[in-house]
């Protein structure tokens, strides 16, 4: 009797068996993973040192007396370097003139570098591709620039194709939240993304301050990445995407308005930074947070400080503010390198040491702002350091305009070495203990009374 009841429940037993495996493995599909990336290393010949900032500067005969002190004093401070990277037509001595086809050239140069070494170093084809997302926010194209890309490699037909615009310097965080909303709903996805932006039809010629200093933080640069939901890839992937949080103020007009592409009243197209940027991204950051720290954080941060907060709000007098300690649930922060009031705010929000800021300074000083690539030139610092251990967090903040706030958790999946980095060859350099840019030393200042520039002895003036 008990062996005919055995019998009975058998087939029973095999099927929920078979259900929950396969309930494990379709949960276990739906993570998404980062199988390697690439960021774009420009050619040395696109360097822009202190003496070709220099020549641009004087080339823009727009500028008086009052916008040169402005700039030396921008660059000085910037946290910016003289090895970081402008489009070819700023050496061609054309800033003045772009045209679109300098914009084909400058995404061109960095689709065909780092696709093809992406693809070789993964063993993966064009055609092996199911999904690709293109975000570049300053050049719109007809065909796309994902079209050119698909043209280029000759992808599949059935290829699935996002080409987004206009998100900056948080776009890569909104293809990376695109590609998973994917992969929960589709099995064994290999998706392409491809961040970049295009300077060379957005380099301010005016004489508006609050747009000028746009060209003093932006720089070339971009990252192509690959990622999947295969589990046949799960050994060989970076990392695992734990959380990703959005944020959007776009509703607000104070927020909106205080990073916009605009003509001056000369009719130069620049980025416009307005005052309201510090505040709108400080908002838009608190908010991210307030979402993002119950998803990361281990329970007893939370309670404590909660009840930290309560005792605050009774003794606000007596009791400091307390602050949540984001480095209970996070191992290392990989901060947007939109500047360095931008990276000083992010740490004092958080409560970050310098040893945490340091890859986000470096980037900045060795590659400068790339827009929504500088996030992960500044994980590529913490791989070339060999700071990226199984199983450790890495915490991903970046900005944009709208405007927008985007985070993530990453999980370290294997122990990273920095092989093929972009850092491999200088980064035993790193870090630099003097972040001061050498501008103001090798170009003087300027000569109030006599309204002129004042050069070193030695210097020709271009042109």
């Amino acid at each position: 009797m008990d062996m005919f009841f055995i019998y009975s429940f058998l087939p029973l037993l095999f099927l929920l068996c078979y259900v929950l495996r396969q309930a494990f493995a379709r949960r276990r599909s739906q993570h998404c993973y980062i199988l390697d990336y690439e960021c774009y290393m420009p050619p040395d010949n696109r360097k822009l040192t202190t003496k070709s900032s220099g020549e641009i500067i004087i080339r823009n005969k727009h500028l008086g007396v009052n916008e040169y002190k402005f700039l030396l004093k921008a660059i000085v401070n910037s946290g910016i370097g003289e090895e970081t990277y402008a489009p070819k037509m700023v050496f061609d001595r054309r800033e003045s003139s772009a045209s679109l086809s300098d914009g084909l050239v400058e995404m061109d140069e960095f689709f065909h570098v780092s696709i093809a070494r992406l693809l070789s170093r993964t063993g993966l084809r064009p055609s092996d591709i199911d999904v690709l997302v293109v975000n570049v926010s300053m050049i719109s194209t007809v065909p796309s620039l994902s079209s050119r890309i698909i043209n280029h490699y000759k992808m599949r037909d059935d290829i699935k194709v996002y080409n987004i615009s206009g998100m900056g310097c948080s776009a890569s965080l909104i293809s990376i939240n695109l590609v998973q909303n994917i992969c929960k709903t589709i099995k064994d996805v290999k998706a392409l993304i491809i961040t970049s932006e295009s300077l060379s039809m957005n380099w301010y010629n005016g004489n508006n301050r609050s747009m000028i200093l746009a060209n003093c933080l932006f720089r070339t640069g971009g990252c192509a990445m690959i990622l999947t939901n295969k589990h046949s890839f799960i050994n060989k992937a970076m990392f695992k995407l734990k959380s990703l949080v959005r944020t959007h103020h776009g509703s607000k007009d104070e927020a909106y308005g205080c990073c916009v592409q605009r003509e001056d009243d000369k009719g130069f197209v620049g980025i416009n930074l307005g005052k309201d940027l510090p505040k709108a991204a400080t908002r838009a950051f608190i908010d991210n947070l307030k979402e993002m720290a119950p998803k990361i954080l281990p329970i007893r941060e939370l309670i404590r400080f909660a009840v930290m907060h309560l005792i605050w709000k009774k003794r606000s007098k007596t009791v400091v503010k307390p602050v949540i300690n984001f480095k209970t649930g996070v191992d290392h922060f990989c901060l947007h390198t939109g500047g360095k009031a931008v990276i000083d705010a992010v740490a004092k929000n958080l409560n970050l040491s310098e040893d945490d800021v340091e890859p986000a300074r470096m980037t900045l000083h060795r590659f400068g702002n790339t827009s929504a690539s500088s996030v992960w030139y500044v994980l590529a610092y913490m791989e070339a350091k060999k700071r990226l251990k199984k199983g450790d967090r890495v915490f991903m903040i970046s900005f944009g305009a709208g405007f927008k706030c985007s985070s993530c958790l990453w999980e370290v999946m294997r122990d990273l070495e920095g092989e093929n980095n972009v850092w491999k060859d200088f980064i035993e350099r790193y870090p630099v203990k003097d972040l001061a840019n050498p501008f103001m030393e090798k170009f003087g200042w300027l000569n109030q009374k006599e309204d002129t520039f004042i050069l070193p002895d030695d210097y020709e003036v271009p042109g």
